[in-house]
């Protein structure tokens, strides 16, 4: 392969003969098991990434809009290239399984999974979904073996997803979208309690000194498995005695 990105080339060259498997288990590295809605990310990154012709430099020249952050968002990660890190990856907190992939000039294709696919995946994975609601969903005490055979069990059905025609797994617009800017750089300041660097625009300012929002005291957005909301400054980095 020519032209491409050195450290993308295992992946590009993936994408390029139809590798999903390879690309699944690329997925599993940074997501540290497989399951089936990595399956789909990684299916819907390859189907959008094929679809537009494009491959990444990590330098937003092709950006990715998640509206979840579940499982399927590290496939888009990985197949995509585009990263929280390397500000191509943008979130949207819509709760649902969908990305939008998009190249700089607007054109773009948004793919969804399918809600009444996945309506039916309960049915199709009886013992999975049996444990998944037990040990996930409900939190309940559940036996090493139990654990050992979910993620057996999402394993499998994550392979055997890969296989699914994907007419029948995703809904799939093609569309033509205003596309963010590039991400602006911002200066640093030093906090001037804690001593460490913080962006500029995130800065707060008491007794005329730059302050981090953490010695502030103040609000901030936080992303986590519930979504983003508003926490205190210091709710996850509250010290317990």
């Amino acid at each position: 392969m020519h032209g491409g990105n050195p450290l993308r080339r295992e992946i590009e060259e993936m994408i390029e003969t139809g590798d999903l498997k390879g690309l699944l288990y690329k997925a599993g590295e940074i997501h540290g098991h497989l399951c089936s809605y990595l399956a789909y990310g990684v299916m819907a990154g390859y189907l959008a990434m094929r679809e537009l012709g494009v491959r990444s430099r990590g330098m937003e020249e092709v950006v990715a809009i998640v509206e979840t952050n579940n499982c399927f968002s590290d496939g888009i990660q990985v197949v995509t290239g585009c990263t929280f890190g390397n500000n191509a990856l943008i979130y949207r907190d819509l709760g649902k399984t969908a990305v939008t992939v998009a190249k700089r000039n607007g054109t773009a294709i948004r793919v969804a999974l399918d809600p009444d696919f996945e309506s039916s995946r309960a049915e199709a994975y009886p013992e999975a979904s049996e444990l998944w609601d037990k040990i996930v969903a409900r939190r309940e005490e559940a036996t090493p073996e139990e654990q050992r055979r979910m993620m057996e069990l999402f394993a499998e059905m994550s392979l055997k997803e890969l296989e699914r025609p994907f007419e029948e797994v995703f809904k799939v617009r093609r569309l033509r979208i205003k596309v963010p800017e590039y991400a602006p750089i911002f200066s640093s300041v030093r906090c001037a309690v804690c001593g460490e660097n913080i962006m500029e625009t995130k800065a707060r300012v008491k007794d005329g000194r730059p302050v981090c929002m953490a010695c502030a005291g103040g609000e901030h957005y936080v992303l986590d498995g519930a979504g983003i909301s508003v926490k205190d400054a210091d709710e996850y980095a509250r010290e317990v005695s």
